[in-house]
Order: structure tokens, then sequence, then C-alpha cells
């Protein structure tokens, strides 16, 4: 928690040995002796900070719990401070020994009182921290008792469902891959100008990794950054919503910022922590497909439809395999079990002036395909703080470091474990090499023998310096660097193939892409605070350097003497080299913020940003950002002072504007890419993209208006928000007349989308006695989304994917009207009478892809030595369902039971087609309408219990150990939901869905 330096009382203090020098009594001087426990569990708590409010003198519990201070005045107030705990106050009086409890509301007070414990949460907000109850803006936080309680690799899967106005979805169950992040709605266009900012320990990084390979595998090539940290080394997550809360970071802040704070050193004893745990995971839903006697039978009856009385000698299913064999395949190709095991080693400890935490993690866990994939990770956290004796200087110094190696199949096995036919022969012969059937069967495993590799180093570096120049003004320096060097291969060896066609290793083929970045940041401040009476100022000046290289290059390779030499491209017959390319990001700006406060009621919170950036053309290189925030805590009205059951009101706004710089480099300006085409030996250059000199930022209007209470002393908290954040200056590709020579010219487009919705929270504290505890929150997030403005829409190659008044993430898709019973085909609506159905005439029907609402129900119980928690997910939402990606039925391809409610004249309510074997046109036309029309749309709603974990603290302290732990935690363990697919929870459909995970661990600290 930040301690205001600058209160009345430290002015009395600075001028105390003058005031006694002249022979003025303060009180006489006394010390205080006692010991601190967990009102849960009765056990001490060591590393608790005790001092007398308005004093800088801070004594600290040892490992039994046991202090010692100095104090002086009549009834002068103790402060108990950890970072596990709330703060908590306490009035003296005239007593020497004070024993006390912390925890959420001690019922233990000492003598005759029952203090009540203060809740002090304190938020990070990147450049300064607020109390919860004194902020103005939106910040939502997950603390590291909620992050630890999942088996996760990545922090973003542990927020999910937390937080209001957080839309978190896993891409892929494939280990490594990324996430999609979306902080109150879409507000760009472009998918990925929709990136939050991110900022570890002090030091923005880049938003995904630059992966060109690894689409067939990862959705959209997405690799999150997060992955490089170890979720068990970090102390909180917090993500900055509203204008309030984001402008101070100007031109980056448009789509939100997520701070990921790493733990530090406490002080206290040295402490030495092993924590190690094994899961195992499985796909979590499997579709119900046909049998062998139900697929050949649809396949028998697809012929017959189209007229084929001679079934042809391709149709290997029927005329070749057996027709007796059956195979689950999704249980062959997606049916293993992945197994993971986690071991993670610190010590920290620290005195009254310094304080370190080294960690060192590793991580295994390998993939539901039947093969050995891998994904290894290694991290190093180390975190030094220090602090002067006077407590003028402070040093703190956070250094994390990360390995990370992939290696998954290059193609991912999910659809065709779904399509392939299930008397297909086995996949490998008795001598173990794989079964190609006489050439009548594609093997799905062996692109297993196939690669996709990549692996990625990761440091990130910071340094915060504060030095107190006076005891109102304090000057800070925030540094550090960011270096990611990321490495993959996709190896083709020619064995992936049948051995009949005759290739060798001089059809191999290997591709190479490596891209590195350095990033370093800058950031001089100077932090002021008064206190004069009633009022109350901070302020803060800063300013920020940011300077990063990226260069990237790719490498292919064709034909090896042998396959052993396949990652070295410089042993392939055929080089082919792209583009190596050096790109230069520079980012400056100068940001203030002042917070005044009056009668400790009244806030008011401004913030202003200039920031200039080296992606934006000369005409509009420097963007103004800034924002107004406001707060009334009505409960610190006197009129409001006896209402004993209201323990807090505030009504709180905020109205500003932030940027979104996210479009690349160097897209104003006039590009070149070397030609293919070399004339005279000599190699030309082709114009690329034309220069835009007046291409400029998007920006976003942020406003929010909202109420938080606190019921019954903290019992009951309650909020609730409504927000509208528009999006101008949309960065896209403005379409260009093909007489131009070009396709487009990247500008600035006059369009608008608009963000509004409702969050909702609540958290009641059920029970809270010594033995037993319950505790229970809720969330809930209303979002609603629009295309405000959009110029010419009708005349733009966009007329056919946004409509002015529907989100953007709409769809236009046929009105299907069934089956037709004299033709036997589907039947779409012919909006433009043309006889025909054709786009963009007839796919007239709007429907609303995305979320309508979501959020989150979690649960932590304790009774003594047993705690238990349990989180379910919740979402409302329409998206394509699995007919959006089935093959046309009939053909060689397996479907799901649901494709057997064929049409029929004896049932004519049959929701299909009479099968195809996919050679009649007309059908294969009308199949191809189906998948793009209403009835590939459908509700993906579900509820999820997310994650549950129970944990008992074995009795180990008259051992001399501190704490031992053991735990069972589940992820994704059950899923409700009327969806029509694998899982409802995807960005793509296609690839592998979240997995469902069980696993134990232990946990002991020394």
């Amino acid at each position: 928690m930040k301690k205001n330096f600058c209160s009345l009382s430290h002015i009395q203090l600075a001028f105390g040995f003058t005031l006694l020098a002249s022979g003025v009594a303060i009180g006489q001087m006394r010390v205080i002796t006692g010991t601190v426990k967990d009102n849960t569990n009765n056990k001490p708590i060591s590393g608790v900070s005790i001092f007398q409010e308005g004093s800088d003198a801070v004594a600290t519990t040892n490992s039994s719990g046991i202090y010692s201070v100095q104090v002086s005045g009549e009834n002068p107030v103790l402060v108990f401070k950890h970072s596990d705990y709330p703060d908590r106050k306490i009035s003296l009086g005239d007593r020497v020994a004070v024993d006390v409890s912390l925890g959420k509301e001690s019922d233990k007070g000492s003598g005759s009182e029952n203090e009540k414990a203060i809740e002090e949460v304190v938020l990070n907000a990147g450049y300064y921290k607020v109390r919860d109850k004194e902020r103005t803006g939106s910040i939502a936080k997950v603390s590291a008792k909620y992050i630890e309680n999942q088996p996760v690799t990545n922090v973003l899967a542990s927020a999910q469902g937390r937080m209001s106005g957080v839309s978190i979805t896993q891409n892929s169950g494939t280990p490594g891959g990324g996430f999609d992040i979306q902080i109150r709605g879409k507000n760009s266009i472009r998918r990925e100008g929709n990136e939050p900012l991110y900022i570890i320990d002090g030091i923005p990084i880049i938003s995904e990794t630059p992966s060109v390979y690894s689409a067939a595998i990862l959705p959209y090539s997405s690799i999150s950054p997060l992955n490089a940290i170890n979720p068990n080394d970090i102390e909180s997550f917090e993500v900055l919503k509203d204008a309030d809360a984001t402008a101070i970071y100007g031109s980056r802040g448009a789509n939100g910022v997520i701070i990921v704070t790493t733990k530090k050193g406490k002080k206290g004893r040295s402490e030495l922590k092993l924590n190690t745990s094994y899961s195992i995971s499985s796909v979590a839903n499997r579709l119900k497909m046909m049998n062998t006697s139900e697929y050949l039978g649809m396949r028998r009856q697809a012929f017959q439809n189209d007229g084929i009385t001679a079934i042809p000698a391709i149709a290997y299913d029927l005329n070749t395999w057996s027709q007796e064999n059956y195979t689950d395949w999704q249980r062959e190709l997606i049916g293993n079990r992945s197994d993971a095991s986690v071991v993670q080693l610190s010590l920290s400890g620290g005195s009254d002036n310094t304080s370190y935490l080294i960690s060192y993690g590793h991580q295994e866990q390998s993939t539901v395909y039947p093969a050995g994939f891998q994904y290894k990770t290694n991290n190093l956290t180390g975190n030094f703080s220090y602090r002067s004796p006077d407590r003028k200087l402070e040093v703190n110094l956070t250094n994390t470091v990360s390995f990370q190696d992939n290696n998954v199949v290059n193609d991912d096995l999910t659809k065709r474990s779904l399509t392939l036919s299930p008397n297909a022969p086995a996949l490998y012969n008795a001598d173990g090499s794989l079964n190609w059937e006489n050439s009548t069967f594609t093997n799905p495993v062996a692109s297993f023998v196939s690669e996709y590799l990549n692996s990625s180093s990761f440091i990130n570096t910071g340094t915060q310096i504060a030095y107190k120049l006076f005891p109102f003004v304090s000057l800070k320096f925030n540094g550090g660097m960011t270096y990611n060097n990321f490495e993959e291969y996709s190896l083709k060896p020619h064995t992936m193939y049948n051995p009949s066609s005759g290739l060798t290793s001089a059809n191999s083929n290997s591709s190479k892409n490596n891209s590195s970045s350095f990033s370093y940041i800058l950031e001089p401040q100077i932090v002021g605070d008064y206190d004069w009476n009633d009022h109350s100022v901070e302020m803060l000046v800063g300013a920020t350097l940011q300077q990063s290289e990226t260069r990237s290059g790719t490498l292919q390779g064709y034909g090896f003497e042998s396959n052993a030499l396949i990652r070295n491209i410089a042993a392939a017959k055929t080089k082919v080299i792209g583009d190596q390319i050096n790109n230069q990001y520079n980012y400056t700006a100068v940001f203030a913020r002042l917070n005044y406060k009056y009668l400790k009621r009244y806030i008011v919170n401004v913030t202003g940003r200039r920031d200039g950036s080296s992606r934006f053309g000369p005409n509009n290189r420097f963007g103004n950002f800034g924002a107004v925030g406001a707060a009334w805590l009505i409960s610190e009205e006197s009129w409001m002072k006896n209402m004993s059951w209201l323990s807090l009101a505030k009504i709180r706004g905020s109205i500003g504007t932030s940027g979104n710089d996210r479009i690349g480099d160097y897209q104003y300006l006039d590009t070149y890419t070397v030609s293919t085409n070399i004339y005279n030996n000599i190699t030309g250059l082709n114009p690329s993209r034309l220069y835009n000199p007046n291409f400029s930022w998007e920006k976003t209007l942020k406003k929010e208006v909202a109420a938080e209470f606190s019921l019954f002393k903290n019992r009951w908290n309650l909020s609730a928000a409504y927000y509208e954040n528009t999006s101008s200056n949309q960065l896209v590709g403005i379409p260009l007349p093909a007489t131009t020579g070009f396709p487009s010219i990247q500008s600035n487009l006059p369009a608008k989308v608009q963000n509004t919705g409702w969050e909702l929270e609540t958290s009641v504290q059920v029970l809270r006695n010594s033995k037993f505890r319950y505790d229970t929150s809720f969330n809930i997030s209303i979002p609603n989304s629009k295309l405000l403005e959009f110029p010419n829409l009708e005349g733009s190659t966009y007329a056919n994917q946004y409509v002015i008044g529907y989100p953007t993430t709409l769809v236009k898709v046929y009105q299907f009207e069934g089956i037709n019973p004299a033709t036997g085909l589907y039947q779409f609506t012919d909006f433009n009478n043309d006889g025909k159905i054709s786009s963009p005439d007839d796919n007239k029907v709007i429907e609303r892809i995305g979320m309508q609402f979501f959020g989150g129900w979690s649960n932590n119980l304790s009774y003594g030595p047993w705690s238990a928690s349990f989180l379910w997910y919740f979402v409302k939402q329409r998206n394509w369902n699995y007919n959006r990606q089935m093959v046309i039925p009939g053909s060689m391809n397996n479907q799901p039971v649901e494709v057997l409610d064929v049409w029929s004249a004896s049932n004519p309510s049959g929701t299909y087609m009479p099968y195809s074997s996919g050679s009649v046109a007309a059908k294969t036309s009308a199949h191809s309408f189906f998948q793009n029309s209403t009835a590939a749309i459908g509700d993906t709603s579900f509820i999820r219990l997310k994650n549950i974990q129970l944990s008992y603290s074995i009795p180990v302290r008259e051992f001399g150990i501190k704490e031992a732990m053991i735990y069972v935690q589940g992820q994704n363990l059950l899923t409700i939901t009327k969806y029509f697919g694998l899982d409802p929870e995807f960005a793509l459909t296609g690839y592998l869905p979240p997995l469902k995970t069980y696993s134990l661990g232990f946990q002991i600290i020394f």
C-alpha cells in the first residue's frame, strides 16, 4: 500500500525534535510488545510491519509473530500491514501489550475490544497506486491466491470469469497457444488492432509473438506473450478499463491495459518454498459420430440418390476396406491423456531495509495426440528491493528470464478425427510401420513425421528508483528492457507421404523463421503530495522514451541428401531466402496526473498525455490524450455516519480519450518488395504501398458512470458500472481502383465503432467465524457493440461485411427455409427474386455473432486446515455450429449422429437433405449455401465448472516446518451446453478445444 508521506502528522513529526528542545511535551515514550497471528488457523505471522500512525519507525514480527515497537502520545494508533492480509489499526489507550489477529475480519480483539480489520486493497494503476476505496477509475484485480488455485500455464486462463468487462477466450487446447482477450469489446475493425497493452513490472512488452508457420496448429498463429511468465510468480494481475485508468497510457490504452506484477520478497526470516504438481488432461467433450453400419448405410444411400449404380473404385470404404471394422477416431487421434509436471523452488526474505526473492520453475506438458510431442518451459525470477534507513531512497530491481521449447504436430488432427471413415484401416502395420493400405488410405498419423517447433528466449528486466527530495516531493525513475528471441521450424520430410509415390529426401522441405526484438524504456518522474487542512493533492509529471527494434527473416530449403540434415537449410539443394526485415519503433511522451481530495470524500483525478510515434506520418506524428475522473464518497458525509449498516457508498465517473497505434511500422511510407523476376541479371523492386503523410491514431472516447456500496461492516459489497466507448479514425486499408496499381492505401477511415455495456459485481462474506468461513462473489457483463458510422459503406468492398447499427462481428448469411419436397434440396430465400441464389444479392440475413452476456460465480470455503474453492463461468452467445464445417453428408467423410435425421417422404421434418456422394453439382452447391446460412449459426451458450480446488494444511510446525499443504485441482471439469459441436468456447472452428484437467500437488515452506 502506498503510504502518504506528506500528511499533517508527518509535518508535525518533522518539527518534533524542535518542539522537544523547547520543552513542549508530546507524550510519554513507551514500548509496545505482542504477537500477531492468523485468525483463521491461529498461526503466528512473520514479516508483519508495525508502526505508529504518523511515524516512520517500523518494526517487523519475527518467525514467531512477536514484535516490539516504540510509540509516543496519549492514545497512539498502531498500524499492522502484511501483503497477504487486510491492514489493521488499533487504538492503544494506555496498554503496553497487544496481541493482534489478522484476517478478513478479526473477532479476537485485544482486551475487551472487538476490532474490525480495514479492507485497504491497493490497486496498481501503472504509474501510481491507489486505494480501492479512493479510486475514480475502473480497475479489476486478480490476486495471487486465485491465480495459484488453477492448474494453468498462462495467467489469462486463471483470470477467465473473475473480472467483469474482460472477456478471455482460450484459442486452442494445444500447449503454448494464445488467448483472445477483449476489454469492454472490440474498438478496432482490425483483429490485430484490439490487443491490449501488456505491462510486466512496469515494462511494456509486445502483445503477440510474430509466428509465421503455426497457423495450421494455432488459430491466427497466436502465441500469448504471457506464456513467458510462470503464474506462480505473479503477485497480482490488474486490468485498467476506463478512460481515467487508461488515458495516462495515451496512444496505447484504447483497448485497455493489463498490468502483471511479479512477487517480491517480504520482511522476516528467509523462506524456502517448494511447489510441485502433476496433472492429467484430456479433451473435455466428444461428438457422437456414426458407427460403421450407419456410416456405410449413408454412403450407399448417397450413391443411390445420385443415380450411381456402380460404386466407383475410389470408394475404398465400400469396396476395399473391412465392412465390420470400427474405430473411434476421436479416441485414436485426440483421445490421449496429456500429462504435465510442474516444479517450482523459491527463496525469499528480507530485513527492515532489504528484501529479495529468487524463483525457478520448470514445466513439461505433453499433448493429447498419440505421439511424443512436448512443451517445456524454464522460468527464473529474481526481484530485489532496498530502502535506506532514513526511508528517502528506495530501489527495486525486477528480473524475469524464460526459455520455452514447443514441439507439436504440424497440423491439428481435430477435424480429421471427426471426418475419417469409421471403417478406415489401422494406423500401423504389424511391424510398427505406417499403414497405407495399398495406397487406399491417407494415414493421418503420417503427419506426426512432420513437426512444428518453436523456441523462445525472453528477458524482462526493470529498475524502479525513488528518492524523497523533500517531505512532499520525490524523484522517480522507471527504466528497463525487454528482449525476445523467437525461432520456429516447419519440417516436412518425404516420409510423411505415401511411399508408393516414390518420393525421397530430395522432396523433403524445411522452413525456418527467426525473429528477435529488443526494446528499452526510460521514464523519469516527479511525484508530489501535500495535505493541508481538509485538502489533499497528489501530482505526477513524467516523460517516456521508448525504442524497439525487431529483426526477422525466413528461410526455406527444398531437397536434402538425407532427412537427418533437414534442420540445416544450408544442406538443401534449393534455398529460398525471404525478406530480412529490420523494423524500428520510436515512441516518446510526456504525461501528468493531478489528484485532488477534499474532506476525504470529494475526489477529482485529471490525467493527460502527449504522445509521439514513429508509426505515423510527419503531419500527424503527435497526439493528445487525457481524462477526468471524479468520485464522491457519500458514506463519509456527516449525515451518513449514523448508518452503522453502511460501510461505503460511492459514486464515480470518468470521461476521456485514449489512442491506438497498433498498425505496424512504416505503414505510412512508400514501400517496395524485392521482385521475383530477374532481368539482365538485375533484381528489381516492386512498389507495394503508397505514401500517406496524414496517417494518424485511432482514437477512443471513453465514458463511464458507476456506483459502489459496502454493507454490514464490509460483508456485502455491490458495484454497478455503465460504460460507452466510441472509437474513430479507424486504421484500415481503404480500397483503391485497380487503375492505380494498388489494391488499397493505409489511411484513417472516418468510421465509428461504439461499445456500451453494463458491469455488475457483488461479493458476500456469508460465514466468517473462527472455524468455518465461506465467501462468494458474482459478476456479470452485458456488452453491446455497433457500427455507428461508415462513409459510403454500400459502395465499398466492406458492404457485405458491415452494417450501420450492427456489431462489427456480424455475418451475412442465407435464410434457410428447410428442404424443397419437390427437389429434395435445401432451399433459401431468394431476396431479389431472380430465380437463383447468389451472393451478395441473397445472403441478406444479418446474424449477430458474439457474446450477449458473460460472467462468473466464485466460492471460497475453509474449515480449520481444510479449504476449498470453485468457479462457474457462463457465457450467453451465438456463433457458428458444426454445420459450418460439415462436409456434404454422403461423401467419404463420417458425420455426427444428428445427420441420421435425413429428409425423406416418410420423414418430411428431417433436418438434412438426402445424402449425396458429392458428384452432383446442384447438391454440392446447395450444401455450400447451407454451410453459410442461418442453419449454420445457433446458440453456443454454456455454463462451465471452470475451476475447483481442495487443499489441506498439514500440521508440521512442531517439526520446524513453516507450512506444508497438499491439494487437488481441476480445470474445465463440466460444461453444460446445447451447442452442436465439440466445444462452445473457440476462436476458430476445427482446432483442438481447451482441455479438461485434473491436478495433484504438494507445497512445503521451510
